[in-house]
């Protein structure tokens, strides 16, 4: 029988999500989206629910403790009754379909009107409806994606789970006992003899195998998608998400130690003209990227650049990296100047318990950074764990309160989703691959939205998996570590990578030059940008 109180904490859980999901989506929506994009909305608010439903389901599974023996029947006071195995089963499926079909679909519908962004609705080409142009470009993206998951699916589905075989001689050998039944038919220890010397040396006969042997096995379709997306998600999320443990407590402390002041006249006239030439000098920017836009399209006649054309693939990397730049400084210009708003006009407003809260807010996710790091040094990365670390920090709160260990394992692994959007932003700001998607109090559009959440499910099952996998010493009786520590780990190709540690050794690499490079530069570059923007756009056309 499924437990009251874990049945109860499923539903607070999933009310608290749903509320926060809608929160989010309601008060970052930019005004352009307030009555249009209903579909999308949709999505971000049940995607935002499905990504921490994920992550949350973890310490549900350890509160549940399904994988434990004595669930069978005869010891059921620790367990929790509920279908673990149902759940995940559900979110295997779930977050490829979100992933793959829910938000790319909504992406396309929609940017169907801009004319920008998707050929064939730009001015003077025949308008097709938003609904047919998201269906078109969608099922080029279920075609490839569904190619890619069969064709892994058939040829990448077996697992090798490394056995001990163990041989022993036959029991008949032993002696008998005769156990005398009690008045109420039960069955106690107390009534088997002691071990005797016939009983010593037949177990010594029994002889262990030096040679692991293998039970090769054909994991079943939604094991072997989820195994699939997290190995796809961890490319993400060792990049992202070791970035975003290094800068979510150093950008949360700068927050403190730059926060509002009270300026004089002299400052305020500084200020004040520091922030008007930089508006003047992106204005200047923005006039000579629409010139150079406007030429190159009459130069080729309106068409794009030949992809096999290498100077023209050239140029169109050098104009997306300056759009890219140009885009970067735009956003550093408006929170310099929301940062000299709250200095000026608004320092009367200004909640001062904001950046209180991003101090405590930077010493607790430091301290969470610091505990992830040493474990992942002591514990996940030797062969041999040098100690269980926060395992035994977990298990010494099941002696004599179990629910703040599961809040902990949640705490942890939530830690690590929200760093792996953080790290997004952060590299995104610093290195300019691909445009950023800040989350902006009401000034965020559905695109950013849709961005984010795609994001989010994507390192959420690595999250699990790593999670399970570090924390397996407490989370032994878990659905999830049958899963991820037995049948994934030896997944035919995909399980090199996880039982080598490949992405675990890329996370704390990574995590470590990302604390050299923001110990070097801890702040995001601003004006300096637009100005050498300019000049090298000035230098092109002229």
């Amino acid at each position: 029988m499924a437990d009251v109180f874990l049945i109860c904490v499923i539903v607070i859980a999933f009310v608290i999500l749903t509320v926060i999901g809608l929160y989010l989506v309601v008060k970052y929506q930019h005004p352009d989206d307030k009555n249009d994009a209903y579909v999308p909305k949709l999505v971000v608010w049940f995607g935002f629910v499905l990504s921490g439903a994920t992550v949350l389901l973890l310490p549900l599974d350890v509160a549940n403790n399904e994988g434990y023996a004595g669930c069978d029947g005869f010891d059921t006071a620790i367990c929790g009754g509920l279908n673990m195995e149902l759940f995940w089963e559900i979110i295997y499926w779930l977050v490829p379909i979100w992933v793959f079909f829910l938000v790319p679909i909504s992406t396309f519908y929609y940017e169907a009107d801009d004319g920008m962004i998707m050929v064939g609705t730009s001015v003077g080409a025949k308008p097709n409806s938003r609904i047919k142009e998201a269906i078109k470009y969608e099922a080029f993206v279920v075609v490839i994606f569904g190619l890619i998951f069969a064709l892994t699916y058939l040829f990448l589905n077996e697992t090798a789970i490394p056995v001990r075989e163990v041989l022993g001689p036959d029991f008949s050998l032993g002696a008998d006992y005769t156990i005398t039944p009690v008045a109420n038919a039960t069955f106690s220890a107390s009534q088997l003899a002691p071990m005797g010397e016939e009983d010593v040396e037949v177990l010594s006969l029994n002889y262990a195998n030096e040679t692991l042997g293998t039970v090769k096995l054909a994991v079943n379709p939604s094991v072997f998608y989820a195994g699939l997306m997290a190995w796809m998600g961890w490319f993400l999320f060792a990049l992202f998400g070791a970035v975003g443990m290094a800068a979510m407590p150093l950008d949360l402390i700068l927050a403190f130690i730059d926060r509002p002041r009270h300026m004089d006249a002299v400052e305020f006239a500084e200020a004040q003209v520091l922030l008007r030439d930089r508006v003047n000098e992106l204005v200047t920017v923005g006039e000579l990227l629409k010139i150079e836009r406007e030429e190159k399209a009459q130069q080729n006649g309106g068409k794009g650049a030949s992809y096999f054309d290498r100077e023209a693939r050239k140029a169109a990397g050098e104009e997306k990296k300056a759009l890219l730049q140009f885009k970067q400084a735009v956003y550093l210009l408006e929170e310099d100047a929301e940062d000299f708003s709250n200095c000026t006009a608004n320092y009367k407003n200004y909640n001062p318990l904001i950046p209180i809260g991003c101090l405590l807010g930077g010493i607790c996710s430091f301290i969470l950074s610091l505990f992830w790091v040493l474990h992942i040094i002591l514990y996940v990365l030797p062969k041999t764990p040098v100690t269980p670390f926060l395992n035994s920090y977990f298990h010494w709160f099941d002696k004599w309160f179990p629910l703040f260990g599961v809040i902990s394992v949640a705490i942890f692994s939530f830690y690590l989703l929200i760093c792996g959007v953080k790290g997004c932003f952060k590299f995104g700001l610093r290195f300019l691959f691909f445009q950023v998607h800040p989350m902006k109090y009401n000034k965020t559009y559905m695109s950013s939205f849709l961005f984010n959440i795609a994001l989010v499910l994507l390192c959420a099952l690595p999250v699990v998996q790593f999670s399970a996998s570090a924390f397996q010493d407490y989370a032994r009786n878990t659905t999830i570590s049958q899963v991820v520590n037995v049948q994934l780990k030896y997944l035919k190709f995909f399980g090199w990578f996880w039982a080598n540690k490949v992405f675990e050794y890329a996370l704390l690499v990574i995590l470590l030059l990302t604390c050299i490079y923001l110990g070097c530069r801890p702040r995001d570059s601003s004006g300096s940008n637009s100005l050498n923007l300019r000049d090298r756009l000035r230098s092109r056309s002229g």
